[in-house]
């Protein structure tokens, strides 16, 4: 693909405003990127120009009626016509960089080993979390009618179909999603094997060395284990483990009480398990305000969830068929035994044997890659995107950055990672969702801001569903009354 890039001499943009609507009008076919400037008042365009010309591109800016094309340029590549990027990761951050990067006329080499290709998303995180979390939700509610005339009917036959269907929907957006994606596409090369950086503009893999002219890193992480004294000697789960079980757990002990312990502890509570949280922490889901957790907790304890917080573990180890955990409750020692431990305490980046350190390439203090907010190492040429960065761990995010760092690597656009409207969500029943700022997070970046709360037992929809489960917080700025952030605690 012949990809063009000129700079555009724009009058009349006066605010980021400006911008945004020169780049939605340049969101056409054959534009492959763009980015506008009400500072240095200009737009820099990607394009093909089988697709699209340039004089068709400055057209485009005259029509709105408010900007003028004064004058442009066009920008040569600062390297070769078809660059080659070099990406160690075969999950979303590096199938969209992977989509990017053919945009931009690249070649492509995709270097992946452990988890298949799709990473955690499809393989072990969001694909059977969401499908047995779902199964667990119709099983749920066909034993808990809300509505009167309609009796309970709902039984678990067979936990093992439940876990087959779930492994046939795995394969098939596995198929779908990413093999299918780039099967056909010039150009690209996958390569099964474990990389190693052997130098900024080279990777090292199964006996051969492979030039670049940038590398992203985008290898995920995976479960973080506590250093609990014989935790290591036992057989516990992670969600990497937890979804392959065919038998359902008796009693099932989850360690850790942040999103995925929870969607996780509801999940197996609602197949049958008798389930336990323990959480380290005074709070459930620590990052968020206190009113929030306890909520969502009187929920989950309704259904039959016991939680221990402020719980601290000392020791693990198994006593015939059980596991047992010998813990520290706010200074009371109390043992807790169950059949089975998933273990839901963090994530740990995928870095350890890559040779970024011996490149000169920064880690973090928890060994994720330090990037800059154009996603790039101190390391020239060296990018990351996805998990394997430490930052807001979701799917999407990990595609937006695979791109954004693409942009950055092999385009003469640059263009910065943007979350101030990042929104997350948590798949419990009720479901908890933000974006933004709450209030402690707002006072942390010097916002004077206060929240108003909508409990849903006002709301008509959730009144007329019978489910008044939650409340909807809006808080604001209240010097310029500016939306912040929101939070939402509904089954909905």
């Amino acid at each position: 693909m012949n990809i063009k890039t000129i700079e555009l001499k724009i009058k009349g943009m006066t605010c980021d405003n400006c911008a945004a609507t020169i780049e939605k009008q340049l969101t056409v076919a054959g534009v492959v990127s763009k980015k506008a400037s009400f500072k240095k008042h200009n737009a820099i365009v990607s394009f093909n120009p089988d697709e699209i010309a340039g004089e068709q591109i400055i057209r485009l800016v005259n029509d709105t009626g408010h900007y003028e094309v004064e004058g442009f340029q066009e920008i040569k590549p600062a390297i070769d016509d078809k660059p080659h990027l070099v990406i160690i990761g075969g999950g979303s951050a590096a199938f969209a960089a992977t989509i990017q990067a053919h945009e931009l006329g690249a070649r492509v080499t995709m270097i992946n080993e452990g988890l298949p290709v799709g990473g955690t998303c499809v393989n072990v995180g969001c694909v059977p979390s969401k499908t047995l979390i779902r199964a667990a939700e119709e099983l749920h509610q066909s034993n808990t009618p809300k509505f009167p005339g309609i009796v309970k009917q709902g039984k678990l036959q067979s936990f093992k179909e439940v876990i087959e269907e779930k492994r046939k929907m795995v394969k098939a957006l596995q198929q779908e999603k990413y093999i299918s994606v780039v099967a056909e596409m010039d150009n690209f090369a996958l390569i099964k094997g474990r990389a190693r950086i052997a130098s900024p503009k080279s990777v090292f893999v199964n006996g051969e060395t492979i030039a670049a002219d940038a590398i992203l890193v985008a290898t995920g992480a995976s479960p973080k284990i506590p250093p609990i004294p014989g935790l290591d000697e036992i057989d516990y789960l992670t969600n990497e483990t937890a979804y392959e079980l065919e038998d359902l757990p008796e009693r099932l002990i989850v360690l850790g009480g942040n999103y995925i312990g929870l969607e996780n502890a509801q999940m197996f509570a609602r197949f049958g398990s008798k389930v336990t949280v323990v959480e380290l922490l005074p709070q459930i889901l620590p990052t968020e305000s206190p009113e929030l957790a306890e909520e969502l907790q009187k929920f989950l304890s309704a259904e039959g969830i016991e939680f221990l917080t402020n719980a601290r573990t000392s020791r693990v180890y198994r006593e015939g068929d059980e596991i047992v955990l010998e813990m520290n409750i706010e200074g009371k020692e109390r043992k807790l035994r169950g059949t089975h431990l998933l273990v839901a305490t963090g994530r740990k980046a995928n870095t350890g044997e890559l040779g970024l350190q011996e490149i000169g390439a920064e880690l973090t203090q928890q060994g994720f890659l330090k990037v800059d907010e154009y996603l790039q190492s101190n390391v020239e040429g060296i990018y990351g995107a996805g998990d394997v960065i430490g930052g807001f761990m979701f799917v999407y995010t990990a595609a937006y950055e695979g791109k954004i760092a693409v942009l950055n690597a092999l385009s003469q656009v640059k263009q910065k990672v943007d979350y101030s409207a990042l929104p997350w969500v948590i798949f419990t029943d009720p479901q908890l969702a933000g974006v933004g700022a709450d209030e402690k997070q707002a006072a942390e970046l010097g916002i004077d801001a206060e929240a108003a709360v909508l409990p849903l037992s006002y709301v008509p929809r959730s009144i007329a569903a019978k489910d008044t489960r939650g409340f909807i917080k809006l808080i604001r700025n209240k010097q310029t009354d500016e939306l912040v952030g929101a939070r939402i605690l509904a089954a909905e």
